[in-house]
């Protein structure tokens, strides 16, 4: 069989297998994927998806085996980040020619956005969680509890208030339509405040430890916790629980936004004919080449055989629901979307309002300044990224965006 990935020998590190043929990678990316790769405790190689680009001390779009020890900065801070979909029994024909009122439906049923400044009411997150949230942070709390007890600097994070909240960036929902016109809605969002808190707080821990046993890397953010050290096991229940809380913000998020469609559209629907919930950003143990590992997934998605993914473009471009070929060589993953080819900060500065605007003209979106640092232009052709991966997963649904919603 053909080989579809291509091998970069790293120094004096594991092989670097990237399938990234068709689609540009960063210098920058080389070298961080380089640093990554020379670490001692790296299982085989380290697999690098079509989507990868520069992330802060791994690259976004890495697969990273491990014995023994993991790497806080590479699950990163917005932990089990990650994408949901349902499909709907709606057609096209059953919205409506103006999609406007649809948008503002969703953007009142879940809080978006950030406010920024100290005093003022963060508009991102709930002043009085709704039921669905209160009783899923029911069964959250006890174990987060645990955690706080042993860490109570994590306890002072937005989580009760952002559980069902969508965040800013790159986090949207979406009303999309299939290859023959059904109605989905996806969304893309993960542990909010209390993630990033996590993560902050135990990466920060990391680099102490690293401090305090003299141990020298290439980049301070690929600090570890071997496996049996004082913080291995906290970070591990920690970064567990954020994980269930990112499902579980997805999951409230879907059900409210489904309720306000219910409340927009006259006619009655099911919303439940196949589902996708799914992370991106996260760690986990799994067996792969007989031995149990860990496998941090950072900007990549799990493709076992059989097992269902979302590879969503950019808000402009298709997305694809897509099923896992289950490719060993890939640890079983592929990409988490199409990847960024600018900053956020060069994109505003190389693309116009003008530009913009044309490249989302067929979506009910915000068409505001505030939005042009997501612009279509920012990222990687989707579908040459795709093809990059043609050997990883195989695509069961493409979808097509008709409403986005941005934090």
């Amino acid at each position: 069989m053909q080989r579809t990935f291509d091998v970069m020998e790293s120094d004096h590190g594991a092989p670097v297998k990237m399938w990234t043929r068709g689609v540009p990678v960063e210098d920058k990316a080389r070298e961080q994927l380089n640093k990554t790769a020379q670490m001692p405790f790296i299982f085989k190689h380290l697999a690098v998806m079509p989507d990868v680009h520069v992330g802060i001390g791994s690259t976004v779009g890495s697969v990273i085996p491990t014995k023994d020890a993991i790497i806080p900065a590479a699950v990163g801070v917005d932990i089990g980040c990650g994408m949901m979909a349902v499909r709907t029994s709606l057609t096209a024909n059953d919205l409506p020619d103006s999609l406007g009122a649809i948008r503002s439906a969703i953007e009142k049923a879940v809080p978006h956005g950030r406010t920024s400044g100290r005093g003022r009411r963060d508009k991102g997150s709930w002043e009085n969680p709704p039921k669905s949230a209160d009783d899923v942070w029911v069964g959250m709390k006890p174990k987060f509890d645990l955690i706080t007890d042993k860490h109570p600097a994590i306890a002072r994070s937005n989580n009760h208030k952002h559980l069902g909240t969508l965040g800013t960036g790159n986090h949207f929902i979406e009303i999309c339509l299939d290859e023959v016109d059904q109605v989905w809605i996806m969304l893309h969002s993960g542990s909010r405040g209390v993630g990033n808190r996590i993560g902050s707080y135990f990466i920060e821990l990391a680099k102490k430890d690293m401090r305090k046993w003299f141990i020298n890397l290439p980049d301070e953010n690929l600090a570890y916790f071997p496996e049996g050290t004082d913080h291995f096991h906290d970070y591990v229940e920690a970064v567990d629980w954020a994980q269930s809380f990112a499902a579980a913000n997805r999951t409230v998020m879907m059900a409210n936004v489904i309720a306000a469609l219910r409340v927009e559209l006259p006619m009655p629907f099911d919303a439940e004919a196949e589902a996708v919930n799914c992370h991106h950003n996260y760690v986990t143990r799994e067996n792969h080449f007989g031995e149990n590992i860990f496998v941090t997934r950072k900007g990549a998605v799990r493709a076992a055989l059989g097992v269902m993914g979302i590879i969503p473009g950019s808000m402009g471009a298709r997305s694809y629901i897509v099923r896992g070929l289950g490719n060993a060589e890939s640890f079983c993953s592929c990409s988490h979307g199409a990847g960024r080819v600018m900053s956020r900060t060069a994109a505003k500065k190389a693309v116009s309002m003008e530009e913009h605007l044309a490249a989302v003209s067929h979506v009910e979106c915000r068409t505001d300044e505030g939005v042009l640092d997501e612009t279509p232009a920012a990222y990687k052709d989707i579908d040459a990224v795709m093809e990059a991966q043609k050997d990883l997963v195989e695509v069961v649904h493409i979808l097509r965006q008709v409403v986005c919603v941005k934090g």
